[in-house]
C-alpha cells in the first residue's frame, strides 16, 4: 500500500481520539500518538483494534507494543498485508 494512502486511512482511524488538533493537521510518519497527539493508552488500544478491522489483520502483543508512532504503524501494517 502506498504511504499516502496508508496515512490517509490512519488519519480517519485516529481522528476521533486526538487531543491536539494542530499536531493532527501536521500528521506525518514521525508523529507520536502519545507525545504529539495526546492520545491516552485506552484510546491507543481502540486505535489498534480499529486498525485490525480496517486492514483485516491480526496484531500480536509485540506488534502493539511497538505501535507508538505513525511510522511504526505503517511498517507493521505493510508487513502484515504482505504476508
Amino acid at each position: 500500500m502506498q504511504n499516502e494512502e496508508l496515512i490517509s486511512k490512519l488519519k480517519e482511524i485516529i481522528a476521533p481520539y486526538i487531543q491536539d488538533e494542530d499536531a493532527f493537521k501536521n500528521l506525518s510518519e514521525n508523529t507520536d500518538f502519545v507525545k504529539d497527539l495526546k492520545i491516552n493508552s485506552a484510546n491507543l488500544v481502540d486505535i489498534i483494534l480499529d486498525i485490525e478491522d480496517e486492514f483485516d489483520i491480526r496484531l500480536e502483543n509485540e506488534d502493539m507494543e511497538k505501535m507508538l508512532d505513525v511510522k511504526a504503524v505503517m511498517e507493521i501494517v505493510n508487513t502484515k498485508l504482505a504476508n
